[in-house]
């Protein structure tokens, strides 16, 4: 029985590491560049990291857009577009290996979901920026950082997005608000 029990920890325990990695909390963020699709610089490439600078912002890394994700995004646009006096900022990654297929239906999702505060962008490479170290199971992944340095990493299935899911990750950007 004891056994059993410890077997039974092991595999929980697995389960939940296998998702984990990525930037640990206090580590700096670098620069890398995607192609803007919806944002104020639509249709060319940059660093939002480089543009934001020491602005609080939410990052999404997602590896498809679908209903659960578009949700994540329209609340994260909404604390976004009333935190504007605070200087906060946003964007969605999508990491796709063919980028340039995925633009028209990034931009239905904004004009769909009513986002206009956070740009959505693409990423070449499924991978996404190497220094980020994005987990290769992790479908979403969210990262909030103020002055250069991460404050929050959350990795998880699409699936997870849960409304109450959604609530949590949005209220950890109090984390990064002054």
């Amino acid at each position: 029985m004891k056994k059993l029990l410890m077997l039974t920890v092991a595999v929980a325990t697995l389960s939940t590491m296998a998702i984990a990695g990525g930037l640990e909390v206090g580590e700096g963020v670098g620069a890398f560049y995607v192609k803007d699709v919806t944002g104020p610089a639509a249709g060319t490439k940059l660093c939002y990291r480089c543009r934001y600078g020491q602005k609080p912002v939410v990052s999404i890394f997602a590896r498809n857009m679908d209903d659960n994700v578009a949700s994540l995004v329209k609340s994260v646009d909404g604390v976004v577009a009333k935190n504007q006096s605070k200087d906060m900022a946003a964007f969605v990654v999508l990491l796709s290996d063919s980028p340039e297929s995925t633009e028209a239906d990034l931009k239905k999702v904004a004009q769909s979901k009513g986002i206009t505060s956070t740009p959505l962008t693409t990423f070449d490479g499924v991978t996404g920026p190497s220094s980020y170290k994005i987990s290769k199971d992790a479908e979403v992944t969210v990262m909030m950082w103020v002055g250069g340095k991460l404050k929050v990493n959350e990795e998880l299935k699409a699936s997870d997005l849960s409304a109450e899911k959604i609530n949590s990750i949005v209220g950890k950007t109090g984390t990064i608000l002054n």
